[in-house]
């Protein structure tokens, strides 16, 4: 049964791929044609595995590194190449109106003006006789398939179209075998419907006969404003797969809905190879082949003598200890072999993406923006103060507010280090906790006080004394209700004891009257206190539903191996998830998310993310994923979900974990993500183009002029930071709230249709992260990607 993804909801989202082999396929990108080692033994269940250890600088930071791949039943190169496709074939079927079955739509001998311009926008016209690149199962030496086919690079995946119509056609073969051998045997096909978008309706994929087709991208043109409608059918077993289609489905710019198409077809591709069918299949395959490797490398008893033999990568006899040369020809010969091995997967065009371009340099929506370039102290926390400040506590320097890319000047002296804050502009108010233990209270200052053209000197711990919240002193945490609510809510933990306080004012009521709200400490109104069984290591408030009743609230409380959820109404506590038993849990976060109006939270602990709806108590993992490291900090920007460790950044889509990039960033550190996400690290400089670059230089050697010289000895750890941010607005691909919701188009009755793999859900005042998920998310390739610090 196929899933009908044409009931779609919200705005596309810049399209990326999922998975990509760049962050899969480390053995041929970093081990091989390098000098390494590889390992193999079996583990306490008798099963074999294989490590790989390289020594590498892979952050850039002059560190010396191992970089080491675990394989457990999942050989290196040949290994990864069972993880699926590097380049790719698609089938692209032309239909005529009232054509009901396939053997109809492959005897159509040519296509419409419309459907070749559609083939030119996938790819270029080549002749497929003598054809050296890559190519996609067709006959390049005697026209065997057609003489001429569609080709295209995107984002370095080679990709060869089965055109129905470019392949040999015979009057006298009903079911047109030639052409539906390679249609029939594509993962995805494009089906291209003449007549316009009033004929899709007709189409069905139980019409195309395949045991193989997964994917079906309905595609139609119409003439009368140039634009292209896509409909998207799945088999109901492929996992869900990106991008969202915009709603309606209809693109105006042909060029874009190009990009959208290719990438949403090797998306779904890969997707498809999660599928029980492809997965069991390739586990079998992998299984087969790690168990060769052992044997072959582990049943001669000469090679089982590992105290005389350091790993199987010896391509050569061992030297005699006393020969050193014939150990550098040993050494030079692997990296031979290795390298030799890599030019021939480059020629079949079995190469990871990482080493082919296409000639096109392309923003990713995650690129970093430069926000402040050298900043000299260990930051704690930080929030965003309208679009060009950030506001910075630093370990034993003070807070400081720093203006885009221009200056930093302290507002707080040494003396006092806030362990939280928090810029609420709705009401013009900082908000910030202090100390640790029993001398820990919470402040309440007006932004005002801190404009430049206001403040006169560095205040110190005395000036904090009329700012004190009370009911706050022993507090180890606080936390606010998300901006663009009614009201400003905050929870105060102080041991045990959780107390629950709102701001005498509603937003609206300080939008109307800005100049009336100029309350600090005497703004917060009490509510009421909850007791809870030990104190926590995480709080979360959470907001109402829309609709219902904005001045209730629930808070989710996690400590050692438990989430709970306390309903403001009645106090009371419930358990909401639970870490299984006997597993050391490390909580990192919980997430307010929002999904069909239905408050849902994203709990993170270790390095796992679970989806939990209110409503239920379950402790199913069905919506779980799980990050290569454990995460310090979590930001959720639909369809991006992004985590934040010690150094690296690793982005994920929200809707089923599939990775889309993995950064590396030394000391990296989230400072806030309430409008854009702002982070620090000692990472070099991102810069659009090169005459920012020059001009960044040239303001780093002037600095570095009026400076004393630094240390010989000087290590990479006292680098100073750089503060990026990185727009949401491109994370989203929109600007301001999801306030809309999208209709479904004309009647749907079929049982089969449901709604699309990617959702919006409809929000009042403020953006908000929606999930529509009911599979599994798929994985990447099963290996662990360790960086070891050499010591």
């Amino acid at each position: 049964m196929y899933i009908n993804n044409k009931n779609i909801f919200g705005s596309p989202c810049t399209p990326v791929l999922e998975n990509p082999e760049f962050q899969t396929r480390w053995y041929f990108k970093y081990f091989l044609g390098k000098l390494h080692q590889n390992y193999v033994g079996s583990d306490v269940d008798k099963f074999p595995f294989f490590l790989s250890v390289v020594l590498t600088d892979a952050n850039h930071q002059c560190v010396p590194q191992y970089r080491a791949i675990l394989w457990r039943k999942t050989d290196l190169l040949l290994l990864e190449e069972q993880e699926g496709s590097v380049n790719f074939k698609f089938g692209v079927l032309y239909t005529k109106p009232s054509q009901l079955t396939d053997d109809e739509m492959l005897s159509n001998e040519n296509g419409s003006e419309e459907f070749n311009q559609f083939v030119s926008l996938l790819g270029n016209r080549v002749r497929l006789k003598g054809w050296d690149k890559y190519r996609g199962g067709l006959d390049v030496k005697g026209d065997m398939t057609g003489e001429y086919s569609a080709y295209t690079i995107y984002e370095g995946h080679e990709i060869m179209f089965h055109v129905s119509t470019m392949l040999p056609y015979s009057k006298d073969n009903r079911q047109q075998v030639e052409r539906k051998r390679h249609i029939g045997n594509d993962i995805v096909n494009i089906v291209y419907v003449d007549g316009g978008a009033t004929q899709m309706s007709q189409f069905n994929p139980a019409f195309i006969k395949s045991q193989f087709t997964h994917v079906f991208a309905l595609v139609a043109y119409d003439s009368s404003d140039n634009s292209y409608k896509l409909v998207v059918y799945s088999e109901e077993s492929v996992p869900l797969f990106g991008p969202s289609l915009p709603c309606p489905p209809v693109f105006k710019v042909p060029q874009e809905f190009r990009e959208f198409l290719i990438v949403k077809m090797i998306n779904g591709e890969k997707a498809t190879f999660n599928t029980p069918t492809f997965a069991k299949k390739r586990e079998r395959t992998l299984d087969m082949l790690i168990k060769d490797l052992y044997s072959d490398y582990m049943s001669d008893s000469s090679k089982v003598a590992m105290l005389n033999r350091r790993a199987f990568s010896d391509v050569l006899p061992d030297p005699p200890r006393s020969s050193r040369r014939k150990e550098e020809a040993r050494q030079v010969e692997f990296v031979r072999i290795g390298q030799a091995l890599k030019l021939d997967t480059i020629v079949k065009g079995d190469a990871p993406t990482s080493l082919a371009t296409t000639g096109l340099f392309k923003r990713a929506p995650w690129e970093p923006q430069c926000f402040y370039p050298d900043f000299g102290h260990d930051i704690v926390c930080g929030d965003s103060w309208a679009d060009t400040r950030l506001v910075i506590s630093t370990e034993n320097s003070g807070v400081f507010v720093i203006e885009d890319s221009v200056s930093q000047r302290q507002i707080f002296d040494k003396t006092i280090q806030a362990n939280q804050l928090n810029i609420v502009e709705a009401h013009g108010i900082l908000l910030f906790r202090t100390e640790k233990g029993r001398d820990s209270k919470i402040y309440v200052f007006r932004l005002s006080e801190f404009d430049a053209d206001m403040q006169t000197e560095v205040k110190s711990k005395p000036d904090l004394k009329d700012h004190k919240l009370e009911r706050t002193r022993g507090c180890s945490m606080y936390a606010i209700s998300k901006p663009g609510g009614s009201r400003l809510k905050m929870v105060i933990c102080v041991n045990r004891k959780l107390t629950l306080m709102q701001w005498k004012h509603s937003a609206a009521w300080t939008a109307w009257c800005p100049a009336s709200d100029t309350d600090t400490v005497e703004g917060f109104m009490y509510l009421r206190e909850f007791q809870i069984a030990e104190q926590p290591s995480i709080i979360t408030l959470i907001e109402s539903a829309v609709g219902s009743n904005s001045d209730t609230c629930s808070i989710c409380v996690g400590y050692k191996h438990q989430f709970d959820i306390i309903t403001d109404g009645s106090g009371t506590a419930r358990r909401l998830f639970a870490v299984q038993e006997g597993t050391k849990a490390h909580l990192v976060s919980a997430t307010d998310l929002y999904e069909d109006e239905e408050p849902e939270l994203l709990l993170c602990y270790n390095n796992t993310c679970h989806f939990q709806k209110l409503s239920e108590t379950n402790n199913t993992t069905e919506f779980d994923f799980h990050w290569n490291s454990i995460p310090k900090d979590i930001v959720c920007s639909f369809p991006y979900i992004i985590a934040f460790t010690t150094d690296t950044m690793e982005i994920r889509l929200i809707i089923n974990g599939n990775l889309v990039q993995t950064m590396a960033m030394p000391k990296l550190k989230l400072i806030c993500s309430k409008n854009d996400i702002y982070f620090a690290t000692t990472a070099p400089e991102f810069f659009h183009g090169k005459m920012e670059r020059l001009q960044m230089d040239q303001q780093k050697a002037e600095r570095e002029s009026m400076s004393p010289p630094a240390s010989p000895h000087l290590s990479p750890e006292t680098k100073p930071l750089r503060l990026y941010r990185i727009p949401l607005n491109a994370l989203t691909g929109v600007v301001g709230p999801y306030d809309r919701k999208c209709v479904n188009e004309g009647d749907d009755s079929n049982e089969n249709k449901t709604v699309e793999n990617l959702k919006l859900s409809e929000t009042k005042s403020r953006t908000s992260a929606s999930r529509s998920c009911t599979a599994s998310p798929t994985t990447g390739l099963n290996a662990t990607n360790l960086l070891l610090h050499k010591t």
